[in-house]
């Protein structure tokens, strides 16, 4: 269950004493991720396992501040989980959006409203992001949580709790194909077959793509992207991709790419994919920067382009993408796993075994 309250962003911290112990997944720092007891009031029902908590997990701190955040005010050892469902148990005096008893998803992004980005609307590029589950205001992974009511959205019945922990990575991909300049009938390229290429496959089946062609090397990924719409699995250990793209489209090459993995070879060797005037859009986090071909970028008029997190509307539009049957999440869970089991079932395994997994998912409510 899920307790929103009225507070102002920066002062949400004097809400929390007193309060009684409970469980809750916080990292430590790089390999350190513990279940401790804390005092911290949270109830999630589903939260997510996501690439970016992996790269807390290995390479830590990257997102979550190694000094107070400057919204928040928070540090680590920080809660973890910014994908997550759950109920509301309790709201603020004037929450009139989200009552108690209602079925709810979070959106994470904490913004500091006062930037230039934020003065623009572009709120989830704030210079000063933050995420609860990594910068502060508890975390999925927890037994109760406690945050401004702005970051709480109601669900529709039929979206069950646990398609609903899986908006969040979803709004992601809706929001970069939106960002894009792809139109219906375009031949588009996905490189990398995880959960947000998968999420951006789902997308551009449901918005009218012509040939939508991925990039990936694992078989349980490559099945979900066909099962959910990909016309061309390409594994670039048996072919050029960019060559194998070209000959898909008649010679021309994608009209949009949209790098979902991250990986400096990937990305070098999907430039020449690109149709002259073409688009890549990087959604990826990289833990490195990558070096990048700029000549052939400019040869060939290619835009490159970043797309950050989502805005609302994206958020809302995914969710009412699931509640319509437009965007269905529940093939990519591969296993449900207990708050206890985190570190062992959760984050050993994507990383040691993750051609056998997509999203896992940590069942809090147990």
């Amino acid at each position: 269950m899920l307790n929103t309250t009225t507070q102002s962003e920066g002062t949400l911290h004097t809400t929390l004493k007193s309060a009684p112990l409970m469980q809750s997944v916080r990292f430590h720092g790089p390999g350190d991720i513990r279940v401790d007891e804390v005092e911290e009031p949270m109830k999630p029902a589903f939260v997510g396992i996501c690439g970016s908590d992996l790269h807390e997990y290995t390479s830590g701190p990257v997102l979550i501040p190694e000094n107070p955040h400057h919204v928040t005010g928070s540090t680590y050892p920080a809660p973890m989980g910014h994908e997550f469902s759950g109920i509301i148990e309790e709201v603020g005096e004037d929450v009139t959006h989200v009552s108690p008893g209602q079925r709810a998803v979070v959106r994470p992004t904490i913004y500091d409203g006062t930037c230039g980005a934020c003065k623009q609307g572009y709120n989830h590029c704030c210079a000063n992001i933050g995420f609860i589950g990594l910068s502060g205001y508890g975390g999925g992974m927890s037994k109760k949580i406690v945050a401004p009511a702005s970051h709480f959205y109601p669900i529709p019945e039929n979206v069950s709790l646990e398609a609903a922990a899986l908006i969040e990575p979803l709004a992601v991909a809706w929001h970069a194909v939106n960002l894009s300049p792809f139109k219906v009938g375009d031949n588009v390229l996905v490189v990398g077959g995880g959960p947000i290429g998968i999420g951006v496959v789902q997308v551009l089946k449901l918005q009218g793509a012509r040939n939508i062609m991925v990039a990936e090397l694992m078989d349980n990924r490559k099945t979900l992207c066909r099962d959910y719409g990909a016309s061309h699995l390409l594994d670039p250990r048996e072919g050029d991709v960019a060559q194998r793209v070209r000959g898909i489209t008649g010679g021309v090459g994608a009209d949009v790419i949209f790098d979902a993995a991250g990986v400096e070879k990937a990305l070098i060797g999907a430039i020449p994919a690109c149709r002259a005037q073409g688009t890549i859009v990087n959604i990826a986090v990289w833990e490195k920067a990558p070096s990048i071909p700029v000549n052939q970028l400019m040869y060939n008029e290619i835009r490159y382009m970043g797309a950050a997190l989502y805005d609302e509307m994206s958020f809302l539009d995914t969710i009412r993408a699931v509640n319509y049957g437009q965007l269905k999440p529940e093939a990519m869970i591969t296993s449900r796993i207990a708050l206890e089991e985190v570190v062992d079932k959760g984050f050993k395994v994507l990383l040691e075994h993750r051609d056998k997994h997509c999203k896992i998912l940590v069942d809090v409510q147990g």
